[in-house]
């Protein structure tokens, strides 16, 4: 029979709430923004492979191409950010901020001459490193690029919340996973309008939300949090 007992968990500051919040807005900005100019997806690759596929089967070749550079941008984006975690993890959120800022820079600089390119590689690479080097909010995974892991993660933690889970704080799981799902519908919300209203400045919005990110991680200081664990 298993004894739960409290215990105290100390979460790095990348893994705070607020910064979590940022970067899925970021996410759904950057996913508003790739849709509205280049009809594909800067973060959603399984709808960049359902295209894919689609137009594959149809024998509509150049459709069908159409998804493959945003494919091979995430690739590598994520094997860029894999590479720095094992170099140099402890300022890998850091340095992870500090590219992307400069991928948004030179992807607006360049949209103009190189729409395609700027867009469907730059913005991929860019949701790829941001994934990947942010894994987790307050010790759970989830993810800032996307909104249906987290939609599912919400559902269950209200699922076992009200079934009488055994956390400590049982309504603190979804509650995050819930505000990640409404940052990144806000953020995605704010990008379809910026991108309308002002397409030539509109890259500027993420671009502050990652310096404000870029601000909170450098500060080094870490969150605690409450767990219960069954030993």
């Amino acid at each position: 029979m298993s004894v739960q007992q409290a215990a105290a968990v100390l979460f790095p500051r990348e893994e705070a709430l607020l910064i979590a919040s940022l970067l899925a807005l970021t996410g759904g900005y950057l996913d508003a923004y790739t849709w509205i100019v280049h009809r594909a997806f800067a973060n959603a690759q399984t709808a960049n492979l359902v295209f894919l596929w689609v137009y594959l089967t149809g024998g509509e070749w150049s459709k069908a191409l159409h998804y493959v550079p945003p494919l091979f941008a995430f690739v590598f984006g994520v094997i860029m950010a894999s590479c720095l975690r094992k170099f140099a993890p402890g300022k890998a959120p850091e340095i992870s901020v500090v590219t992307e800022i400069v991928f948004l820079f030179v992807i607006a600089i360049l949209h103009n001459r190189l729409p395609g390119v700027a867009g469907t590689l730059g913005l991929s690479f860019v949701a790829a490193f941001q994934t990947s080097s942010f894994p987790k909010v307050e010790g759970w995974n989830y993810s800032s690029v996307m909104a249906t892991s987290n939609f599912r993660y919400t559902i269950e933690g209200l699922f076992a919340a009200f079934a009488g889970s055994s956390e400590t704080k049982p309504f603190r799981r979804p509650y995050v996973f819930g505000a990640m799902c409404i940052a990144f519908g806000v953020g995605a919300a704010v990008g379809a309008i910026m991108t309308e209203v002002t397409r030539a400045y509109s890259l500027a919005v993420p671009v502050a939300l990652l310096a404000i990110v870029l601000l909170l991680c450098s500060q080094g200081l870490r969150i605690s949090g409450r767990r219960v664990r069954g030993t």
